[in-house]
């Protein structure tokens, strides 16, 4: 074999999302894309907003020397002085730029965060269900992911965090609004969280991380906030990426901010910027640094996406699924009418409806339902998704 086993092994394990998105592809090309309810990829459709390209065309008519050029592995000041301020408003808590990594995105922050925080055969812990690619992440830097089950509606279960810790944990990555279920862990939750790991941080004598992936922090509905993760915890590292709130994932720009009061801060800090340079990412794109500095304050209209998100409730539950209701992101994590996830996500592919089995989030028995698409798309859905859950109904009888 040409390639390693265990890349070899990583691509079964990693396609779902794109075995679907790809027969999506070929089903609009045999059939026609109006004839196809493609829910497989998280990919926002809603066009950013209209600063964004304004500042893009400012931008890109300026020609100040050297902002082309190679820069400090952390990103322009400029940048980073900005992002400190939102971060200082999501987190309530006093943090400069030299806190901040600008980074490739959310992918490179937690390829950062993870570069630097593990020795072989540490633990991280996840709350299942969880997005496919932290495995992948984890398994870059020899560490190992380690999942717990959430509770029924989706809300983290403390206790099953507890009973997974060991000495070998080394950070709980958490994901809220969560991808896949549209979780919002409450602010209650993160608390106990963060008082657990000051316990077993003691009690282990080593520092457990809290890191945070928040790209849909700002993709919240029904007036519902995500709560502050660097105010309850000292050891906490968040990372985001600006693809969904500004719509713009294909320009690869986030950023890392660490906490100002972490225990090893500066050899923490450092690590993560030397992983930035050596991962191969270098710097975050220096053109996309400048305009999301004078961006931070916009946002894609969310109203888009509740809006969707009540009209697909409404087709599921008229269909006779069983849900709960997102609170945030863009996806709906129903369980499958039969235990088979996968069988039930071909029987929708019959009906050309392309939706992703739960196997894929660690959580077999549900689907995730992608609804970052039209509403032509969702309304065209109603009668496949009730004649799907009708021949499943007849394989139970």
């Amino acid at each position: 074999m040409t390639i390693s086993k265990k890349m070899a092994d990583f691509l079964n394990r990693a396609s779902w999302i794109r075995k679907m998105f790809e027969e999506g592809a070929r089903l609009k090309k045999e059939l026609g894309p109006e004839n196809v309810c493609d829910f497989s990829l998280g990919n926002p459709d809603v066009s950013p907003p209209v600063k964004f390209f304004k500042t893009l065309q400012k931008i890109s008519s300026e020609n100040p020397t050297g902002v082309h050029g190679y820069m400090q592995n952390s990103g322009f000041d400029i940048c980073r002085k900005e992002v400190a301020k939102q971060v200082q408003k999501f987190h309530e808590i006093d943090i400069t730029h030299e806190s901040i990594i600008m980074t490739c995105g959310a992918a490179g922050g937690l390829n950062i965060i993870f570069k630097a925080i593990l020795d072989p055969g540490d633990e991280v812990i996840v709350p299942s269900p969880f997005f496919v690619e932290y495995v992948f992440y984890v398994d870059n830097h020899q560490g190992i992911l380690k999942t717990v089950p959430c509770k029924e509606d989706f809300s983290l279960d403390i206790n099953a965090i507890e009973n997974a810790i060991t000495s070998k944990t080394k950070a709980v990555l958490i994901n809220s609004p969560n991808n896949p279920s549209g979780a919002v862990y409450d602010e209650e939750s993160i608390k106990s969280l963060a008082e657990l790991l000051r316990y077993k941080s003691k009690e282990n004598n080593k520092i457990i991380y809290l890191v945070s992936d928040e790209p849909y922090r700002r993709l919240c509905f029904d007036g519902i906030k995500v709560p502050p993760i660097l105010k309850w915890y000292d050891n906490a590292i968040v990372t985001t990426s600006f693809s969904k709130d500004l719509s713009i994932p294909g320009e690869r720009i986030g950023y890392v901010a660490l906490n100002p009061n972490a225990k090893e801060y500066s050899p923490l800090l450092g690590a993560m910027i030397l992983a930035n340079r050596i991962l191969g990412f270098v710097n975050a794109p220096a053109f996309m640094q400048r305009v999301v500095a004078e961006c931070l304050h916009d946002c894609v209209d969310i109203t888009i996406y509740q809006t969707r998100r009540d009209k697909l409730a409404e087709i599921l539950n008229d269909a006779g699924y069983e849900f709960n209701m997102p609170k945030g992101a863009f996806y709906f994590f129903p369980k499958t009418p039969i235990q088979d996830d996968k069988k039930f996500v071909d029987i929708l592919r019959q009906e050309h409806i392309l939706v992703v089995p739960g196997s894929g989030f660690g959580a077999p028995g549900y689907m995730r339902i992608a609804f970052c698409v039209s509403d032509d798309i969702i309304e065209r859905s109603r009668d496949g998704f009730k004649r799907a859950i009708d021949k499943a109904k007849e394989l139970s009888d």
